[in-house]
């Protein structure tokens, strides 16, 4: 059904993995906008029922326009197997939910954005299983935390806001002496920049609302891994569940995935550009950017990123005041807890992304009422640091 190669080059893969003409041979992806499908005869029906042929059931099982945007996006990670999601947290809280039991156990970074750390530190517990959070950042906290029999492993690298890395091969390697899988939230690296599966993880996972359509269009997430854990934990798990994305999304995003290179690139160049730019500015006590000579991870970035990613995180000296100050001044520069975007996007994570978590949480992650998250889109950036100014000054 696919003419995904893995060997083919990732740009090349991003326009043709996965394509599968109908009949009539459109240049397009075609749109399956249906919810099921028919068969020629009852026993057609009841092999498929069985998994003895190739043929779709039900589109919350799968579907044809689904399974475009799923291959051609397992060729890019280089992933068996991928499975499209309605939204990112659906794909967080399915690739874990899948393989956890009552009084088993679960560790995390405590560096996760706001509804991750909700379903490890809220939902999980409910169920009777054990959660530990560590410093991401610390290998002796993951070493300790891992001494103990674990299911799995949850991490965000870079993190948001803060974009802390987590070194994943040290990780990895310590998640299965103890047993366990690890699940890395790959969505600010994105899949051109960093490859969590080659570093050692089992799972990836992202939100495909960000980079991945990068319009501020579709809701959409996913879920990657080998055949064995798709095959025997998650499939059974999403198809009872139907956290499945609809045909409409998975079509704008298998069409958004032609231009993530060429987005992503620009992003990334543009953000490095800006976060030298702000490293001069006197009002502002800290820029955090994996692309800077002061990013106090830098050489973690350059072994096991590619790229630096989209997002500068900044800690403004004036607080809460002056974060507010930034935000409502900016005219470019949309008020918004999304990114990835072509827009470019700001965000203050204290009373939005990471509210829920209490001050000291806050704290513990160094994210200050200062802070203010910044994703780059696609505007000139001549015009991005002159909008920048102007809200700088106004502090």
């Amino acid at each position: 059904m696919s003419n995904g190669k893995n060997d083919l080059r990732p740009q090349t893969q991003l326009v043709r993995a996965g394509l599968s003409r109908s009949q009539f041979r459109e240049t397009s992806e075609a749109l399956y906008l249906n919810s099921g499908f028919v068969f020629e005869n009852a026993a057609q029906a009841e092999a498929a029922f069985k998994g003895e042929n190739d043929s779709y059931i039900y589109s919350r099982y799968g579907n044809p326009t689904v399974s475009v945007f799923e291959e051609r996006l397992a060729a890019l990670e280089g992933a068996d197997m991928c499975r499209a999601t309605a939204t990112g947290m659906a794909a967080v809280f399915s690739s874990i939910a899948c393989q956890v039991r009552a009084g088993e156990r679960v560790v995390a970074s405590r560096a996760l954005f706001g509804s991750c750390h909700f379903i490890v530190d809220q939902i999980l517990p409910r169920w009777g299983i054990e959660t530990v959070f560590v410093d991401g950042t610390d290998l002796d906290e993951w070493e300790a935390a891992l001494n103990t029999p674990t299911r799995a492993v949850f991490l965000e690298s870079p993190s948001n806001p803060m974009l802390d890395l987590v070194d994943i091969p040290a990780v990895a390697e310590m998640a299965h002496a103890a047993g366990a899988r690890m699940v890395v939230d790959n969505v600010f690296a994105t899949p051109l920049y960093q490859k969590p599966l080659e570093l050692g993880a089992d799972i990836v996972v992202y939100s495909a609302t960000k980079h991945i359509d990068g319009h501020g269009r579709c809701l959409g997430g996913a879920v990657l891994a080998d055949e064995d854990f798709m095959n025997e934990h998650f499939i059974p798990f999403y198809r009872h569940t139907g956290p499945s994305m609809s045909p409409f999304n998975a079509w704008v995003m298998a069409k958004s995935l032609e231009t993530l290179s060429l987005r992503v690139a620009h992003q990334s160049q543009a953000s490095l550009e800006i976060a030298k730019h702000l490293e001069t500015q006197d009002k502002i006590r800290l820029v955090r950017h994996p692309g800077l000579e002061s990013f106090p991870q830098r050489d973690l970035a350059e072994r096991q990123m590619t790229g630096h990613g989209t997002l500068v995180t900044i800690d403004l000296e004036g607080g809460k005041d002056a974060a507010f100050t930034v935000l409502d001044t900016l005219e470019l520069v949309d008020i918004s807890n999304n990114l990835g975007d072509a827009k470019s996007l700001a965000c203050h994570p204290s009373t939005t992304t990471h509210s829920r978590l209490s001050p000291e949480e806050r704290a513990q992650l160094g994210i200050s009422d200062g802070v203010v998250r910044i994703s780059i889109g696609l505007e000139d950036v001549q015009d991005l640091l002159e909008d920048l100014d102007r809200a700088l000054a106004k502090v």
